[in-house]
């Protein structure tokens, strides 16, 4: 996975057509069009979320390696020919930005507990696996759910709820999920940055405190005096 920006925003759907596998390793062929337009060797493509390199292509498919690290943490080892997924180049320098910060890293999975149908709306409610990303996901906050940008409607204790307008399900696979489907899912990159910035900087600080003999606080000009 390489370090190329994504908006969220799906392009297009595609379709599996081979997938090879040895070991933990995979090569996944997906028939597919517009992203196909202007693609070179080593471009970047975000399969369901996921940042993968475009390793050969034709005039109507891309092949991409999945390494081991992404087979075991994402949901594309589940994949079969015949399946679609939601499909997103590279964000180009001129382009709009009009999604959020998607870096195609998915840190966990997510099970669709719910679809519920509300007028012109469809809620989803999602359970990650991994309880620890629940400090980065908040009401109204950004999340990446199979490669889709989305706001999160409200959190529980165990899950959160998005709400999907016609236009979102119609143009991505999430108008095929159910209850027990599992999806990937990527946080919001700032809250990870200044989480970890807050973090070194209070152990910084609590060093330097422990040398002097005294206790660090984190206060309003804490953050101030350290760029926050």
């Amino acid at each position: 996975m390489k370090d190329h920006v994504f908006t969220g925003l799906i392009e297009e759907i595609g379709t599996l057509q081979q997938v090879t596998k040895q070991g933990e390793a995979m090569v996944l062929t997906i028939r597919a069009k517009r992203v196909l337009e202007g693609l070179k060797l080593g471009d970047s493509i975000a399969v369901n979320g996921v940042c993968l390199t475009a390793i050969r292509f034709d005039a109507q498919s891309v092949a991409m390696d999945v390494m081991p690290e992404t087979f075991r943490k994402t949901t594309l080892n589940r994949l079969k020919p015949g399946e679609r997924v939601n499909l997103e180049r590279a964000m180009q320098p001129t382009g709009r930005f009009g999604g959020h910060i998607v870096q195609g890293h998915v840190d966990g999975i997510g099970t669709i507990r719910r679809r519920e149908p509300l007028d012109n709306a469809v809620y989803f409610d999602i359970e990650p696996h991994d309880s620890t990303l629940f400090r980065y996901i908040i009401p109204k906050g950004s999340i990446t759910v199979d490669g889709i940008s989305l706001t999160v409607v409200d959190t529980t204790e165990t899950g959160f709820r998005i709400s999907i307008i016609p236009h979102t399900l119609e143009q991505t696979v999430l108008q095929f999920k159910q209850p027990g489907d599992l999806v990937n899912l990527e946080t919001d990159i700032i809250g990870k940055y200044v989480e970890h910035l807050l973090t070194r900087t209070s152990a910084g600080a609590a060093n330097r405190a422990a040398t002097a003999g005294s206790s660090p606080k984190l206060s309003e000009s804490f953050l101030k005096e350290h760029g926050f």
